[in-house]
């Protein structure tokens, strides 16, 4: 099954899906797509290193992560997708053969038709703040919005997360 956590910065979604993956089965994997281009980042990407049990495995893929997830659909256990924005950020300026809403869907597509294990997609939610200042800003948030929507509609779980709460938006919330 595929389930989906949207929220905005600091909203917990990140909390929750750390839980989530360690209520799932094991192993327990991260697939990690940020990278760190400056101190403060560098810095929330320890936080979240220090907060998961050293027995969870941590691939860091970048721009690579579709490939990563297909190669990972074959393993059982439960994978966390950290997270969807921090891709597409990744993809920017890279040469690519198809646009990236189309590699996504293809590798989220095949990975939900492998039936594979339990996968955890975490990405911002960035339709509800303002209109973005830039046209880059604007297509950045455009894309990452029918991103998002990709997935939820092969998602068998969809929870928007704020202050911490997470509200079920499709599927059932466990």
């Amino acid at each position: 099954m595929i389930r989906l956590l949207l929220g905005g910065v600091r909203s917990g979604k990140s909390a929750l899906a750390e839980r989530l993956l360690l209520a799932g089965k094991a192993p327990h994997r991260v697939l990690a797509t940020g990278r760190a281009l400056d101190f403060a980042f560098r810095e929330r990407i320890a936080a979240h290193k220090r907060a998961r049990p050293a027995g969870v495995a941590v691939i860091e893929a970048g721009i690579t992560a579709m490939d990563v997830l297909c190669a990972e659909a074959a393993r059982g256990g439960t994978l966390l997708f950290d997270s969807l924005d921090f891709w597409l950020f990744a993809c920017h300026g890279k040469t690519v053969m198809q646009p990236p809403a189309a590699i996504l869907t293809t590798g989220m597509a095949a990975y939900a038709a492998a039936d594979g294990p339990e996968l955890i997609v975490v990405s911002t939610e960035v339709g509800l703040g303002g209109i973005g200042a830039s046209a880059a800003m604007r297509r950045f948030a455009d894309l990452l919005g029918t991103c998002n929507q990709a997935v939820a509609g092969l998602a068998g779980d969809v929870r928007l997360v704020v202050a911490g709460c997470a509200m079920p938006l499709k599927g059932t919330a466990s």
